[in-house]
């Protein structure tokens, strides 16, 4: 089980491989097309939240970050101490209450161990709003040593099938050029179980 420990050894040793550093462009171009700056947008296992600098910067009104590291969360808290806007708690994702109009999917799925995965989906579902978007990228290849924990499209896809309706699942078109041909984009939207 990849614990608080674990988390907060890595990023106080910066042994975070696959942090790029900055927003992924997949997930800078989907943000840029939005045209709602109050979405209710949720980032689990935020990690450094490139996403929600670029976020903020483009006056988005209300951004919540979760990690499970208690060193990253206070870190975080520093950077966007002048961002109301921007809530950060430090708690497992999967004990997470709330209700959001996106998710975002930037490296979490791929740093839980893989038997959490059906439950990542359902718990997704759960924190979605109603016609609520997951939206991210997921790595579409296997890795040598993990975390990041890798798969496969046909994988993930029964994962997600129960619980949304897939508007994208393709490979992107516009990754880092490491990352090229190894990335899906997605758009999942929320299944209204009636």
């Amino acid at each position: 089980m990849l614990n608080e420990d674990f988390w907060t050894q890595r990023y106080q040793n910066q042994q975070i491989g696959w942090d790029i550093g900055y927003i992924s462009t997949p997930l800078q171009s989907y943000f840029q097309q939005l045209t709602r700056k109050d979405l209710r947008i949720l980032i689990p296992g935020c990690g450094n939240a490139y996403e929600a600098e670029f976020l903020v910067k483009n006056d988005f009104q209300d951004i919540t970050l979760v990690d499970i590291s208690g060193f990253l969360v206070e870190n975080l808290k520093k950077r966007f101490q002048a961002y109301p806007q921007v809530r950060i708690y430090h708690s497992d994702f999967f004990q997470h209450v709330g209700e959001y109009d996106l998710i975002v999917e930037q490296t979490f799925f791929c740093a839980i161990t893989p038997d959490l995965r059906a439950l990542y989906a359902q718990k997704m579902y759960e924190l979605l709003a109603e016609n609520g978007k997951l939206v991210g990228v997921l790595f579409d290849r296997e890795f040598e040593q993990s975390p990041p924990f890798g798969g496969s499209r046909a994988e993930y896809i029964n994962y997600f099938q129960p619980y949304f309706n897939f508007k994208v699942f393709e490979t992107c078109y516009n990754s880092i050029p490491p990352r090229a041909g190894s990335e899906l984009f997605m758009i999942l939207q929320k299944k209204n179980h009636k």
